[in-house]
């Protein structure tokens, strides 16, 4: 018992130094895994990664062996123990950090492909592909390391290394950029499935998939158009976030083009105008009173008809012609109120002034009417935004029809926006906003930006 005491005596700091160490460092170590643990989830919270418990997992476990092994290697190195037993010691320490470290990264790994392979839509057999391709980078790098550890030549088994990385990167140049930037849309979520994108390249539309290697967009005529994802992100983009309100039904723009057709009746004073507009088909109603809309819808233009010019300019009479003129076409529900109205003022004037002038020769009244083909165009629109952006491209044709034509030609009384508007979105208050919008104040031009400028001021 003496002996050992004074053994002890005699070497207590070769003992007590490591171990004081080991204590120490064991110490500091946890706290700094504390500290680490703390950061880390904050740092994940506010990335709004959905990876934080599994990367979380991975690493709690081991990372106290990393701190034993750790403090173990310090205190080796302060200790007193013979240099000839230092080294393997060392370097088996080492090799148990570096297992350790590499069995925490292929859980890693494997984890985050499995969390973000479905996200991405990546097929199962990619996945394993990608998996395995991880696997062989992790063991591949740690294998490496032993050898560096323990002091056997790496070069040969870099140069294979190096070739085969150089074959694979000539095999898959055109994938790997794709995967990667399929990686980060993944991962910063710039970019997610019902998001509605614009590329400063024109390609435009609803983003229906978000593949390992290219992005689906519905465009607004219903093609789907797939962009490479590493195109996508080297191109300025609007993502206009959120898909809006689905319709119930999609709005499907149609437009329109017509032909005109001689009756072959005429008026050569009002008795006879009155008498032939009064029996008229609701297509010579419509075609002389917008006429002069359509032809000229880059002016403002003015409210006219062509009954109110014949009056003023063939029979002279200003007074009527300019009562004609005065007829509000937008307070009409349908041509045959319209009808009724105009055949009422003429009527009205008749019976003032029974003393009819009559048009000279060459100059009656011709009435016409305009035979209309209505055709459908590419473009469709789910939801209020699409319907905006749809609204941009379309011809002042198909504007004219679902505005002018839709309301009065086809006896519905309100203009197909307000209908669909109402219907299929729910949107009541926008589709009276558009419906009490009077049309023949504007241009067409005009009265597109009008609609567009309310419309987006809900989308707001």
């Amino acid at each position: 018992m003496s002996g050992l005491v004074s053994w002890i005596e005699r070497n207590w700091s070769a003992a007590v130094i490591p171990v004081a160490v080991f204590v120490a460092t064991l110490i500091a170590m946890f706290w700094l895994r504390k500290l680490a643990y703390t950061s880390l989830g904050r740092w994940l919270k506010k990335m709004r990664w959905g990876t934080h418990a599994m990367l979380v997992q991975a690493i709690k476990g081991p990372s106290i062996l990393w701190c034993l092994i750790i403090s173990a290697l310090l205190a080796e190195a302060v200790s007193g123990i013979p240099s000839e037993w230092k080294s393997p010691i060392g370097r088996g320490l080492c090799t148990l950090l570096l297992i350790s470290v590499t069995i925490s990264l292929l859980n890693i790994a494997r984890g985050l492909v499995l969390f973000y392979g479905p996200k991405l839509r990546i097929p199962r057999h990619t996945l394993v592909i990608i998996r395995n391709i991880a696997r062989i980078v992790i063991l591949v790098v740690a294998i490496l390391i032993l050898l560096d550890i323990w002091k056997v030549p790496v070069t040969p088994l870099l140069l294979l290394i190096a070739v085969a990385v150089l074959a694979g990167a000539l095999a898959f140049r055109d994938a790997v950029p794709n995967l990667l930037a399929g990686f980060q849309l993944g991962a910063t979520q710039q970019i997610k499935v019902g998001d509605y994108i614009k590329l400063e390249t024109g390609e435009e539309g609803c983003v229906t998939g978000i593949s390992w290697n290219n992005t689906h967009i519905k465009a607004l005529d219903e093609s789907i158009v797939i962009i490479p994802n590493s195109r996508l992100l080297q191109h300025t983009f609007i993502n206009y976030g959120h898909p809006l309100k689905k319709a119930k039904d999609p709005f499907r723009f149609n437009s329109r083009t017509h032909l005109t057709e001689l009756t072959g009746m005429k008026a050569k004073n009002l008795r006879e105008l009155a008498n032939t507009l009064e029996n008229a088909a609701d297509a010579v109603v419509y075609y002389h009173t917008h006429r002069f809309l359509e032809q000229h819808h880059y002016l403002t233009p003015e409210l006219t008809n062509d009954f109110a010019l014949w009056v003023s300019d063939a029979l002279g009479d200003d007074v009527l012609g300019e009562r004609l003129a005065s007829v509000d076409t937008f307070e009409f529900p349908n041509l045959g109120a319209l009808r009724e109205r105009l055949v009422s003022i003429i009527e009205e004037y008749i019976a003032m002034r029974p003393n009819l002038r009559e048009a000279m020769e060459g100059r009656e009244f011709h009435f016409m009417k305009s035979v209309t083909v209505i055709f459908p165009i590419a473009y469709v629109a789910h939801d209020l935004r699409e319907f905006v952006e749809a609204l941009r491209k379309v011809s002042l044709g198909s504007l004219y029809f679902h505005i002018f034509e839709s309301r009065l030609r086809l006896g519905r009384g309100l203009n197909d926006f307000t209908i669909w508007l109402k219907d299929s979105l729910g949107e009541e208050e926008l589709g009276e906003e558009i419906a009490r919008l009077d049309p023949y104040i504007y241009t067409l031009e005009g009265l597109r930006s009008s609609l567009i400028q309310l419309m987006e001021k809900r989308i707001k």
